[in-house]
């Protein structure tokens, strides 16, 4: 793994310094669109959640009117999905993400990581390490969890639940379970086709990885379905994205030159993630962490510049084959913040659906708004997530549609749970594993 040097350490961004963050703050003319917009001020209705806050609290830090280590200021740094629902309604285009990454990197200098995400943080520098924690939670998961295979989930069993309930595990609360054996282990290095038209490397995310295999191999499915060559390189880790928003940047930043050095390693022109989270740390994150790096930081540039979700590659940058066989389902979309907001993919997954034969496609009145997970937010922040999660399984019981389908797995998490505690019970799923099923019914 690449650990940073002298001659490769960059200077500072944003990501080290908050008074870098300035100009980004007096942008805010603290108008409160953000208060349409977002879903924790929808939920909770107090002042302090409001995007306008936080920055006014980000600015108070920087006069020296408050102090990182004012309780206030960690939690309001931290009630907030980082949804990126603020951005687009504010007419001023203020980069709230940015405020946020900046201000949370500002209280880890200050304070340091809570030991509990400082252990598992550690472990995401060590990929080896990491995959046999994951193997051994799901050789040891069904002491804590109980198994339904009516929802393929997972829920806590008491008094595990009880003892979980602070931190989001409750007794009703469904999980997907982890897979005996990860999609890496499952799938060779290269899948090769005759005559590859394309030849892509795919970055699976933990999520696809340990606990959605099953949309992994469908994804890889569906690229040689197109006669694209695939490679899933095995020394690829986490995204980084967890990590970064929490503030520990020296992480986030090992696993990205990690991850290039892996990607750089297969020769490939494009890279395709099936993540929201992890399309936009590629496309985004990466140049900006290591803006200043004269190494990594052309390559993170070029990779940006090549990565594409699974949707846009199969719509925009080849001629998708088109499905034939039937499915006869009623979906919906549910559009993950980090996939519309972060990457700009919103239209190309419809695209796909509709492409479907039997499928009869209803949208949401509300598809775009968050469906309450934000990573560990929904763990921190439970009944807030809970309420919001609510309200998104309440649309998507109006459009009447038995299958959602999403472009994000850790909103296939939530949407499970979603649905199951607060709606009919749908089937949640990747819509590229609709596509799969569609290409392998073809052959019945």
């Amino acid at each position: 793994m690449t650990e940073t040097t002298t001659a490769t350490r960059p200077n500072k961004t944003y990501h080290d310094e908050l008074a870098i963050i300035r100009a980004e703050l007096d942008k805010c003319m603290k108008c409160g669109n953000c208060m349409a917009v977002c879903p924790v001020y929808g939920v909770e209705r107090k002042e302090a959640a409001v995007t306008r806050s936080k920055v006014a609290v980000a600015q108070a830090v920087l006069d020296g009117d408050l102090e990182l280590d004012d309780p206030e200021v960690y939690e309001m740094a931290f009630n907030c999905l980082v949804c990126k629902s603020c951005m687009i309604n504010c007419p001023t285009k203020v980069n709230f993400d940015r405020i946020m990454l900046a201000l949370r990197a500002a209280l880890v200098r200050k304070n340091g990581l809570p030991w509990l995400k400082k252990m598992i943080f550690s472990t995401l520098r060590h990929p080896k390490l990491f995959d046999a924690g994951m193997r051994l939670g799901a050789t040891m998961q069904s002491l804590v969890f109980r198994s339904e295979k009516e929802s393929r989930a997972i829920s806590p069993r008491s008094p595990f639940a009880l003892a979980g309930g602070a931190i989001g595990f409750d007794a009703e609360r469904k999980l997907p379970g982890l897979n005996s054996t990860p999609l890496r282990e499952q799938v060779p290095e290269v899948v090769r086709v005759t005559n590859p038209v394309a030849s892509v490397a795919f970055f699976t995310g933990d999520s696809l990885n340990y606990f959605y295999p099953e949309a992994g191999r469908d994804l890889i499915e569906v690229l040689t379905a197109n006669n694209i060559e695939v490679h899933i390189p095995k020394g690829q880790n986490c995204c980084g994205v967890p990590v970064l928003v929490h503030g520990d940047i020296d992480t986030v930043r090992t696993l990205a030159r990690n991850n290039i050095d892996i990607f750089e390693a297969t020769g490939c022109d494009y890279l395709i993630t099936g993540c929201g989270s992890c399309g936009g740390a590629w496309q985004h994150d990466y140049s900006e962490l290591l803006a200043n790096d004269p190494v990594y930081g052309p390559k993170a540039e070029k990779w940006a510049k090549q990565t594409y979700d699974i949707s846009t590659f199969l719509t925009r940058i080849i001629r998708l084959r088109a499905p034939q066989g039937r499915i006869d389902k009623v979906v919906t979309y549910h559009d993950s913040c980090h996939l519309k907001k972060s990457m700009g993919v919103a239209v190309e997954p419809r695209e796909i659906l509709r492409l479907i034969p039997g499928v009869t496609f209803r949208e949401m009145s509300a598809p775009d708004t968050c469906c309450g997970s934000g990573g560990s937010y929904v763990l921190t922040h439970f009944q807030t997530a809970s309420t919001i999660g609510r309200k998104k399984a309440e649309d998507i019981d109006r459009t009447g549609a038995e299958t959602v389908s999403v472009g994000c797995p850790a909103c296939m998490m939530q949407l499970l749970d979603n649905v199951h505690r607060f709606g009919a019970y749908q089937e949640v799923t990747h819509f590229i594993s609709l596509l799969a099923e569609s290409y392998r019914r073809e052959k019945n």
